[in-house]
């Protein structure tokens, strides 16, 4: 991979000449433009990007992009992406894909790539819905949703996004806000930096089809209390005032309030994405409001060998105890005979 902070782009140089097709008000609007800016700032050539995508409304997203694009089919952008990074490796290989693309149709292919810890970045939207196809209900739906498939209410435990990726041996989980652009842009970075399979679940609002469905926890009067912005290194702490935050009592984490029975910022978790028992992150990454805070930011990030280095530290083995070292010499190998 290029080196970053090389070439001086803006973000306008990540913006294709293609008409932008979302419904006004759509939270895409707002991830497209920070991750147009965060990779603008990165300074990694164009031509190093390829985004493949499946089916759906995310999937929309490479024909907006001023790189190498792929719109795959229905559920397999991952195995695409796959492909496409082992083929060449020097590429940073993006994967936009949504709650129903990845999790349902793609679950088998989503839950191998990040088992595999090949080096790609998926970028999951999740709106709870399937937007494109007009408001049916996806494996992320909170159960009892009434949509359009389930007149009555679904009847299914919804997945966990981050539960289901920690589960699959995911190194790399985090989380942001689709009108977050700030925050959207950090965690883009670190994506784009770590090398693995990065997952990250972005809360995206579909304003068509389920308007309003993270309101609980995206609200401006109460999104302080109700979230938690993790940093590496730092107290989980939280709140409007900054004056809550969480602790770990017995197996369980536990919300306190600074200042009451002797709580002190000191008494809170500090947070480590890199620490490789994934039993903390995945508490973290399971939390839900009114419980709990909503956790927001980099959740996990542990360094191990990819799939693609592994396979490339594997074929140079392989070559170097090789006696064949050509085609000819392969097809000259054996018993050979010439027919006249």
């Amino acid at each position: 991979m290029a080196e970053t902070n090389t070439i001086q782009y803006t973000a306008k140089d990540f913006k294709s000449d293609q008409e932008v097709r979302w419904c006004p008000g759509c939270g895409d609007h707002g991830i497209l433009a920070s991750l147009q800016k965060t990779l603008a700032d990165m300074g990694i050539a164009r031509e190093k990007y390829v985004f493949v995508s499946g089916i759906g409304c995310s999937s929309r997203l490479p024909y907006y992009m001023n790189t190498y694009g792929f719109h795959s089919i229905h559920g397999r952008a991952a195995a695409i992406a796959t492909g496409v990074k082992i083929a060449n490796p020097d590429l940073m290989v993006w994967e936009m894909t949504g709650d129903g693309d990845a999790l349902a149709i793609g679950g088998n292919h989503f839950i191998h790539a990040v088992r595999r810890n090949i080096d790609i970045k998926i970028l999951l939207f999740n709106n709870e819905i399937y937007g494109l196809t007009k408001g049916q209900y996806s494996p992320t739906s909170q159960k009892g949703l009434v949509t359009k498939t389930s007149p009555f209410g679904t009847i299914e435990e919804p997945f966990k996004v981050g539960e289901l990726t920690i589960g699959s041996h995911g190194r790399f989980f985090a989380r942001t806000v689709d009108y977050n652009l700030q925050l959207s842009g950090e965690v883009y970075r670190e994506a784009a930096l770590f090398r693995g399979t990065t997952v990250v679940e972005v809360i995206q609002n579909c304003v068509i089809f389920n308007d309003g469905v993270h309101d609980a926890i995206t609200n401006k009067e109460f999104r302080d209390d109700r979230t938690i912005v993790l940093h590496q290194g730092q107290p989980m702490i939280f709140g409007k005032d900054r004056d809550k935050g969480l602790i770990l009592e017995g197996i369980k984490l536990k919300v306190v309030k600074i200042g009451e029975n002797g709580i002190t910022e000191k008494d809170l978790l500090v947070h480590d994405a890199e620490e490789a028992n994934p039993g903390i992150h995945y508490m973290l990454a399971g939390m839900q409001y009114p419980e709990y805070p909503f956790a927001l930011g980099v959740i996990r990030a542990v360094k191990m060998q990819t799939y693609d280095g592994a396979m490339i530290e594997q074929h140079r083995h392989v070559q170097s105890i090789s006696k064949i070292r050509s085609v000819d010499e392969l097809l000259m190998s054996g018993s050979t005979w010439v027919v006249e």
